[in-house]
């Protein structure tokens, strides 16, 4: 029988009014919105700094214990499930939803960053071969096995419970071998919001970040002027075009875009890797991951308590707390590809295949932009310095053939990147905010799809443009405002995968998929739903 689709008020409501609110605080006084969030994160990550490389440095053991014990085995919808997508569209709509688009964004960027300014507190000289290893190695600790690391555990949680526990298609419903039917009441609204509101925050910032290098490109490309205007119009490219694609649906819209996405990514890698310094980028490369395999603790966690370096907050910690802001949702996206596949599987093409790939690009990219640099006397971080981390991919792709030509191929790449992040997550926030999407019936209702995605695109042009002149800009808000939901994240992750580990530890009692005959859980989504609403009122 069909499951009539109906919106989650709940959880709707709150977040089409508060996700705005923000933003347009953000018009009228974005400096004293900028530094309220600022304390916060500060707080947060002060006094919690340990916290969140600690998880972070445990998920990656918890996700490769699951996948390679007697876990692994294990099949999301029970043994007789088949696959729903092919291996390549897995893969590569796992890469595109995760960090495809930080690898445009960042690729160059981060690696000359590090090698121009590494941490003080290390005693590394800028520009040497020492911070070059250095510059590899960061990328290594948080650009890898880290956040899908946290991907992977939020979508292990979230498939398990919908596939094998008959659970509704929620975050929130991860925590029932936890705390029981109060997954479903007042914590579990509590917890959908707050997941809700972080990856709306992410999403806005990482869409800003995308028109503005988009237009970085295009000015650069063609003189053309960028502001307001270009950044409008990109904004409303980019969201029809998700809009469209979410409409088409999981098999079509997102399947079609991060094909194409990937393919490019490859031949892009290859075009660099030919016409680059291959010898050189490789050579470093396999430095920096021998340092990072080797000092792995002492990276992931270093807080500099004595010294009081900014390093560690500005960097890697900041970074933990974006990515807990995306992997609730993100997680969620993500299970719904592992109908079918067993938790080996799922790890291995999930965080595995997309870890040794975002390191391929980054030995590539940041290795050849490293060495440019270095035998440029500092060019192009200085023009990086002056003009924006935004330019950083256009400066260095003057140093090769065919320069304007590749540079469009990557305009094109980088529309198509976050187009496909919009996509996926505008899906998944539409299925989060409606009930009755299940396995045979997956797509959320088309109008939630179209509400969700134009909210999404006028907050990433309000984003982008609020406080446009002054020293803050409202990118830099909505930045601070995804690390601030991050924080509670950082709590509801550790829950999560306590409730999950119980889960598989005592699979007998909750997996209705592969033991139908001794399961436990007797609750159904209509009496959820019901007891969630009740619960919401009172």
């Amino acid at each position: 029988m069909k499951v009539q689709k109906k919106v989650r008020w709940q959880v709707f409501l709150p977040m089409a009014i508060l996700l705005v609110v923000p933003v347009f605080i953000g018009i009228f006084n974005p400096t004293g919105f900028y530094n309220l969030q600022t304390s916060i994160v500060n707080f947060a990550f002060n006094n919690f700094g340990w916290l969140f490389n600690s998880v972070v440095f445990l998920l990656i053991f918890i996700c490769l214990f699951l996948a390679f014990s007697k876990y692994g085995t294990i099949k999301f919808g029970g043994s007789n499930a088949k696959p729903t997508v092919s291996k390549w569209n897995w893969f590569a709509i796992s890469l595109t939803a995760g960090i495809g688009t930080g690898l445009l964004f960042w690729g160059v960027a981060e690696p000359l960053t590090h090698f121009s300014a590494p941490p003080e507190a290390l005693g590394l000289e800028p520009g040497s071969e020492e911070a070059a290893v250095f510059s590899i190695a960061a990328i290594m600790e948080q650009w890898t096995l880290a956040p899908y690391s946290l991907y992977v555990i939020c979508g292990i949680a979230v498939g398990y419970a919908h596939y094998n526990l008959k659970l509704p298609y929620n975050v929130s419903s991860t925590l029932y071998p936890l705390i029981g039917k109060r997954a479903f009441g007042l914590i579990g609204t509590i917890v959908d919001n707050v997941c809700m509101f972080a990856i709306a925050g992410a999403l806005s910032a990482v869409l800003g970040e995308g028109v503005l290098q988009i237009g970085s490109g295009i000015a650069h490309l063609t003189n053309l002027p960028t502001g307001p205007v270009m950044w409008g119009i990109l904004v409303l490219a980019i969201t029809v075009t998700y809009i469209v694609s979410s409409y088409t649906g999981l098999q079509k819209g997102i399947k079609t875009l991060s094909d194409y996405n990937t393919r490019l990514f490859i031949l892009l890698m290859i075009f660099i890797c030919i016409f680059g310094p291959t010898s050189f980028m490789f050579n470093l490369g396999t430095d920096g991951a021998g340092y990072y395999l080797s000092h792995m603790a002492d990276m992931h966690f270093w807080t500099s308590p004595i010294e009081g370096s900014d390093w560690p907050k500005s960097w890697p910690i900041f970074e933990w707390a974006l990515w807990m802001a995306y992997a609730p949702i993100i997680g969620m996206f993500l299970a719904r590809l592992a109908y079918g596949r067993t938790i080996r599987q799922f790890v291995t093409v999930n965080l595995l295949l997309p870890a040794g790939f975002g390191a391929l690009w980054f030995w590539i990219f940041g290795g050849s932009a490293i060495y440019f640099d270095w035998q440029d006397g500092g060019q192009l971080w200085r023009v990086m310095a002056e003009n924006g981390v935004e330019l950083s991919l256009f400066a260095f792709l003057e140093h090769f053939p065919l320069a304007t030509i590749i540079g469009w191929f990557m305009l094109f790449a980088i529309f198509i990147s976050f187009t496909t992040l919009a996509d996926s997550l505008t899906t998944t926030v539409s299925s989060l905010t409606t009930t009755g999407n299940t396995i045979e019936d997956p797509e959320p209702p088309t109008k939630i799809k179209i509400f969700w995605g134009t909210v999404m695109g006028l907050m990433a042009l309000l984003t982008i443009t609020a406080g446009t002149g002054g020293e803050i800009t409202g990118i830099d808000a909505v930045k601070q405002m995804a690390t601030v939901a991050g924080f509670p994240v950082l709590f509801f992750i550790m829950a999560q995968t306590s409730s999950t580990l119980k889960a598989f530890m005592k699979k007998e009692k909750y997996d209705k998929a592969n033991y139908p005959d001794t399961a436990t859980i007797d609750v159904d989504e209509e009496h959820i739903v019901s007891e969630s609403a009740n619960t919401f009122s009172q």
